[in-house]
């Protein structure tokens, strides 16, 4: 019997809500790992979670049986919960609604990697909108402006 095989890259972006830099330095290593865990317990590949203290980047190699929405779904419920449960922070954490998918070939990986792990570096030179943007724009996604992220200008 013949089996099925797979090579899904994919990475994720999205927002903590408000677009307000919540995600401290002190206790951001911890989300992100916590987060690769959640994608790892649903049978995921994480690849590399990082960001900075508005967003974050999550790249992971999925499976089919799971699907794009719900793998990002998971990881921000229970993030957010862990967040919460932690205390953190002096009031409620959420993420904000929605976020960025977009997927790359074997060969982009590194690049990827790369360029996720460098999150803060990034950041001295682009915000946080540039960036998003150039992901919509090279990825040819057809967005309405109305119903992106909420932008601190």
């Amino acid at each position: 019997m013949a089996g099925t095989y797979t090579q899904i890259y994919i990475q994720y972006v999205f927002t903590v809500k408000g677009r307000q830099n919540l995600l401290q330095k002190p206790w951001r290593e911890e989300v992100f790992k916590y987060m690769a865990g959640v994608i790892k317990n649903k049978n995921q590949k994480s690849i590399i979670v990082n960001g900075v203290a508005d967003h974050v980047h999550v790249f992971v190699g999925l499976r089919p049986s799971m699907s794009v929405s719900n793998l990002i779904r998971d990881v921000k419920n229970n993030s957010s919960d862990f967040i919460n449960d932690r205390q953190f922070l002096p009031y409620e954490f959420s993420w904000q609604e929605g976020y960025g998918a977009f997927s790359y070939a074997h060969s982009q990986m590194d690049a990827v990697y790369k360029y996720i792990l460098n999150q803060e570096k990034h950041h001295r030179k682009k915000t946080f909108k540039e960036e998003y943007l150039e992901f919509l724009q090279k990825f040819e996604v057809e967005y309405n402006e109305k119903y992106l992220f909420d932008w601190l200008e």
